[in-house]
């Protein structure tokens, strides 16, 4: 960034001055605020220097944010060696497994409540402190929308464990062994063994599921200090980020550098690029299109498929690889993967410490000999890890994750055994007369964004337990709903439109043929269309009369888009004027 364009930012701070309550006399409005907030000890020194908001996210059900209050104190003393006032305050906190129905049905109330509590108190800028699947994205979507100088900090991954000498950590091998106890591979006393090692300390999954991913696409578009999205929940580079974090906070909010000046269509289509070679999270695709949505930004899906084939997956962690996101940490943390992708992204893209993205990879520390992250002549998956898939059964698009998925189920013709809502899996799913058969596609309908509601991550559709039990470890499924970020398989999700909305995932039936081709894209239903219209008579929405629900039930099924629209609220959706990335999806040296 030159120094004109840093003259051009900068901004007197207001501190206690800034958004007033309205009492029709500004001078008494904060004389008023300075006479309660001394009630807690401040002196006129200390309310006179720069105000920064730290969004304090800890709760007893949430140890991904275990470290919060830990970090909270490191961003304060951050903020005052700075010379500003840190005053933190809190917030709606999400975990993903104590959230019902979902955590993602919760994302948007986290986004409005940080966004209106942003611009509702006296802030000249704000750390938002996040780790939790549903918890960066909440913050990076208010963030873009209240606009003020904003420093988002991640809780970091938790470590690994141990069990029998196996290495071992949430959430992907949660997943293989729960499988493998379907399977009757394990007993009832290893599953209850195992439980006590896959989340050894505080901290997010330690895979690159959808709280890694969040984190290193938010480092990647600039929004959080360079080499700070992989440092281990309970390691001291964490505590030393996050007073960094404090510290960087005071400047944005001298300088007025906010979220719309880092957040351009570069740093998304920067993004999108680190998630393909990540092998990252479904999730993300969702995310990213609901913090672009608030700047007016659309992401194309038939440009980010057209990136993903010119993409390959170089990081070799759990999910699609091996490894646990402390290993990338030692390996130099996602500079180490930047450094490698630099030919694919725009090095000029700004953030927050005040360099370019470029900048900030040269000046990362260069390991050379390092076994997570590979080199693109040598890279896990030569393509990048999502798929867009179109046809009519998914006429908006759909997705899969096929850096994680079964080779020899990339291409497929199977029969339909489909499931119409969660309940109807949860009766018939371990039946052991279930018509079911290995080479089968499993449907599940009604489970997107109204379905549900909240598009729970049930698209992982358990094998049946009369075939797990036979040591079938993988087959087609598709749904409209979501994954997680840690799960593997051949996995076709975010159908669009979904069911409840019409779609013609809801009108599959026992028996129809379903043709999966993820080279060509193709996702299909073999019923002709006199057939279909026929069922579309028939067919009676699975949507909630939204006239006698209440509250925020009500305004979330009045106001919820598609998966394809981030599944964010219309409400909260300016009129889009870009689209990421652009259509020819050419690398930058090539524009």
């Amino acid at each position: 960034m030159s120094q004109d364009s840093d003259n051009n930012h900068k901004s007197a701070t207001l501190g206690m001055s800034n958004r007033l309550t309205n009492y029709g006399d500004a001078d008494f409005s904060l004389f008023l605020r300075k006479a309660f907030i001394k009630g807690m000890g401040y002196t006129d020194d200390a309310l006179s220097r720069p105000v920064i908001g730290i969004a304090n996210t800890y709760s007893g059900y949430n140890a991904c944010h275990g470290n919060v209050p830990g970090l909270v104190e490191s961003v304060k003393r951050g903020v005052m060696l700075a010379g500003g006032l840190p005053v933190e305050f809190p917030t709606i906190t999400l975990h993903e497994s104590f959230a019902h129905p979902t955590s993602m049905y919760l994302r948007n109330l986290m986004a409005l409540d940080t966004e209106e509590m942003i611009r509702a108190q006296p802030m000249d800028a704000v750390v938002l402190i996040g780790g939790c699947d549903k918890t960066v994205p909440a913050q990076l979507m208010a963030a873009a929308s209240a606009d003020i100088p904003t420093v988002q900090l991640v809780t970091g991954p938790m470590l690994s464990g141990s069990h029998r000498g196996t290495r071992v950590g949430a959430c992907t091998d949660c997943r293989r062994y729960w499988a493998a106890y379907r399977g009757q591979d394990i007993d009832d006393a290893e599953i209850s063994e195992v439980n006590d090692k896959l989340v050894p300390t505080v901290g997010t999954c330690s895979v690159m599921g959808t709280a890694s991913t969040m984190a290193c696409l938010a480092e990647t578009m600039g929004m959080m200090l360079p080499n700070s999205a992989t440092a281990p929940a309970v390691y001291a580079d964490r505590q030393r980020i996050a007073e960094q974090s404090g510290a960087e906070a005071v400047r944005l909010a001298k300088e007025g550098i906010t979220p719309s000046q880092i957040l351009t269509p570069e740093a998304f289509e920067n993004a999108l690029r680190v998630l393909l070679s990540l092998g990252g999270s479904t999730n993300a695709l969702i995310h990213l299109t609901a913090i672009a949505g608030r700047l007016g930004i659309d992401i194309d899906l038939e440009a980010f498929d057209q990136m993903s084939a010119q993409t390959p997956v170089l990081v070799d962690l759990k999910p699609s690889g091996e490894g646990y996101m402390e290993d990338l940490h030692r390996a130099g943390g996602l500079p180490t993967l930047l450094r490698e992708l630099g030919p694919l992204l725009h090095l000029d893209a700004p953030t927050i410490n005040g360099r370019t993205l470029g900048e900030n990879i040269e000046a990362a520390v260069h390991l050379i000999d390092q076994p997570v992250v590979r080199p693109r002549s040598r890279p896990i998956y030569a393509q990048g890890g999502i798929a867009v898939l179109r046809g009519n059964l998914a006429p908006s698009g759909a997705i899969i994750k096929q850096s994680a998925a079964s080779a020899s189920l990339m291409q497929h013709r199977g029969r339909a055994v489909v499931f119409h809502s969660l309940e109807d899996l949860a009766q018939r799913i371990d039946d052991p007369e279930l018509d079911v058969n290995p080479d089968d596609v499993l449907v599940l309908a009604n489970i997107g964004p109204k379905g549900a509601p909240g598009m729970p991550e049930a698209g992982y559709i358990p094998i049946p337990k009369k075939l797990a039990a036979q040591g079938v470890k993988d087959m087609v499924r598709i749904s409209d709903g979501r994954m997680s970020g840690t799960a593997a398989g051949t996995i076709v999700l975010h159908v669009s439109p979904e069911a409840a909305e019409g779609g013609p995932l809801g009108l599959v039936r026992d028996g129809d043929i379903i043709t999966l081709d993820v080279a060509a894209n193709r996702l299909a239903l073999e019923v002709d269309e006199q057939t279909l219209e026929s069922r579309r008579q028939q067919h009676s929405s699975a949507a909630a009369d939204t006239g006698a629900l209440l509250g925020y039930r009500r305004l979330f099924m009045e106001q919820i888009l598609q998966a394809d629209q981030g599944c964010d609220f219309a409400v909260c959706r300016p009129e889009l004027h870009c689209r990421v990335p652009r259509r020819s999806a050419q690398t930058p040296d090539q524009r």
